[in-house]
C-alpha cells in the first residue's frame, strides 16, 4: 500500500509541477508585455506623430546606450575637458573686458586731456585705474 500511495503521491507531484509550469509560462508573458512610456504615449499615440519618427528616436537611444558602453574613458575625458573650460571662461572673461576697458580708457585719455606728452606707462597706468573706478583722470583735467 504504501508504495501505491508514495506513486501517486509522485504522480501528483508531476502534475502539480507541469500545473505550475504552465501557469508560470503565462504569467512570464503577461509580465514581457510592459505598457508604454508616457512620452511614447502621449506623442505617438495621442498627438499622432508618425511611426517613422518612433523608429528612429529609439535607433538613436539604442545606438547612444552602446556608444556610452563602448567608449566610456573617451566620453570622461571630454566632459572634463567642457568642465575646465567652462571653469575657466569666467576667468578668460573678465581679463577680456578688461584689457578691452583699458584700450578705451586710455584713447579716452589721450584725445580728451591732450596728453602726448605723457609716456606709455603713465598712460597705462591711467587707464588701469580708471577701469579700477579710480579718480586720477579728473584730477588731471583740472
Amino acid at each position: 500500500m504504501k508504495k501505491k500511495e508514495t506513486k501517486n503521491l509522485e504522480e501528483i507531484r508531476i502534475q502539480n509541477y507541469e500545473a505550475n509550469k504552465m501557469n508560470s509560462s503565462k504569467n512570464s508573458k503577461k509580465k514581457k508585455t510592459k505598457d508604454l512610456p508616457w512620452w511614447v504615449e502621449l506623442l505617438f499615440v495621442q498627438v499622432g506623430l508618425p511611426d517613422s519618427l518612433l523608429i528612429k528616436i529609439l535607433k538613436a537611444k539604442r545606438n547612444a546606450k552602446e556608444l556610452i558602453n563602448n567608449d566610456k574613458n573617451l566620453l570622461i575625458y571630454f566632459f572634463f575637458i567642457i568642465a575646465t573650460f567652462i571653469y575657466i571662461y569666467p576667468v578668460i572673461r573678465h581679463a577680456k573686458n578688461k584689457l578691452y576697458c583699458e584700450k578705451v580708457a586710455e584713447n579716452y585719455i589721450i584725445k580728451n586731456n591732450n596728453l602726448f606728452s605723457k609716456n606709455k606707462s603713465e598712460l597705462k597706468m591711467l587707464s588701469t585705474n580708471f577701469c579700477n573706478g579710480g579718480q586720477q583722470i579728473y584730477n588731471i583735467e583740472n
